[in-house]
């Protein structure tokens, strides 16, 4: 299984910017397709943005677009989620995961979800 390792998170005020990254050993991020998702409390997993394995196609929610950017470095073997204008409602763990080999943005298949990393932003 791919796991993968989520960084970056933290406490913001509303407007701010973070960066999360997702790292990962033993394997080449840059085979898989690889999505951001979060989960606020009470509330069900959504997905926030996806890269595609070759990083030519790249994903957003409606709730993120023009906020949220997805990269790669490969020399990093890490993925990115910037986060710009943040607010409140972004407030949740963020969690990445990567789809099995040959799988695209397109197949909604991720997992194994790792440990996540807790993004809070203040009003």
């Amino acid at each position: 299984q791919l796991q993968l390792v989520e960084s970056g998170g933290g406490l913001v005020q509303a407007g701010g910017s973070l960066r999360l990254s997702c790292s990962a050993s033993g394997f080449t991020l840059d085979d898989y397709a690889i999505e951001w998702s979060r989960q606020a409390p009470g509330k069900e997993r959504e997905g926030v943005s996806c890269i595609s394995s070759s990083a030519g196609s790249t994903y957003y929610a409606d709730s993120v677009k023009g906020r949220f950017t997805i990269s790669r470095d490969n020399a990093k073997n890490t993925v990115y989620l910037q986060m710009n204008s943040l607010k409140p409602e972004d407030t949740a763990v963020y969690y990445c995961a990567a789809a099995p080999s040959g799988y695209a943005c397109s197949d909604h298949i991720f997992g194994p979800w790792g440990q996540g990393t807790q993004v809070t932003v203040s009003s």
